[in-house]
């Protein structure tokens, strides 16, 4: 498979999300071109800030790998993760992160703190920007739009 399908996927779990009234965000991680977990946000479902989708997959995978650490795995999320996720994507040491849409106000790679450039930070995984950005951003305004 290759980044675009990978993406794909993460997208087809942001939709999900949407269906269930969750903010349309997903995430699919990856070793060895195996999908190891995909979810999308579950805040709602389960009355949870941190059930962002991004810690919904990092904790499937752990649980997958039996392991906290995600060493040579690689993360797609079709949002620019916000600190929190940032922070848990860093502590599992993933190792590259590839995210669609960039997030202006809640984001923490690209945009706000900048998590992976501070000098606290213990691990920084390569970041690769702007991966089907014009579908994330889309079906994020769609959903909005339709609440509004």
């Amino acid at each position: 498979m290759t980044r675009r399908n990978f993406m794909d996927l993460a997208l087809e779990q942001a939709d999900r999300a949407a269906r269930r009234g969750e903010v349309p965000v997903g995430a699919v991680i990856v070793r060895d071109d195996a999908v190891i977990a995909a979810a999308g946000n579950e805040t709602i479902a389960r009355a949870d800030p941190t059930a962002h989708a991004e810690i919904v997959a990092i904790r499937l995978a752990c649980g997958a790998l039996g392991d906290q650490r995600l060493t040579g795995c690689d993360l797609y999320v079709t949002l620019e993760p916000c600190a929190m996720c940032a922070a848990a994507i860093s502590f599992a040491r993933i190792r590259r992160l590839y995210f669609g849409a960039f997030d202006e106000k809640g984001g923490a790679v690209e945009n706000g703190p900048r998590f992976y450039s501070q000098q606290t930070c213990h691990h920084a995984p390569e970041v690769y920007s702007g991966i089907g950005e014009v579908a994330s951003t889309a079906l994020l305004r769609r959903f909005f739009a339709e609440r509004r």
